[in-house]
């Protein structure tokens, strides 16, 4: 796992990842209150999580786990 991302794709990955955990916290407060209900809306508050936290993590590393696949990304 070596740096392959630069400032810029780490700042992105950075603020991405947390908007994803706040809106994954957002969406169990309304599960919690029973605005919302249903496994659907229960996995996309743990994948907006899950997906925040990992975004988080690859900007702390600098490392994209899809650059590291060989894909091209943009940042």
């Amino acid at each position: 796992m070596e740096c392959n991302i630069d400032d810029r794709g780490k700042a992105a990955r950075l603020l991405g990842g947390i908007a994803g955990v706040m809106f994954g916290l957002a969406l169990i407060a309304l599960l919690a209150l029973d605005v919302l209900s249903g496994l659907a809306a229960s996995s996309v508050a743990a994948g907006s999580l899950f997906g925040g936290a990992f975004a988080i993590f690859e900007a702390r590393a600098g490392w994209c786990v899809v650059r590291a696949m060989g894909i091209r990304t943009p940042l």
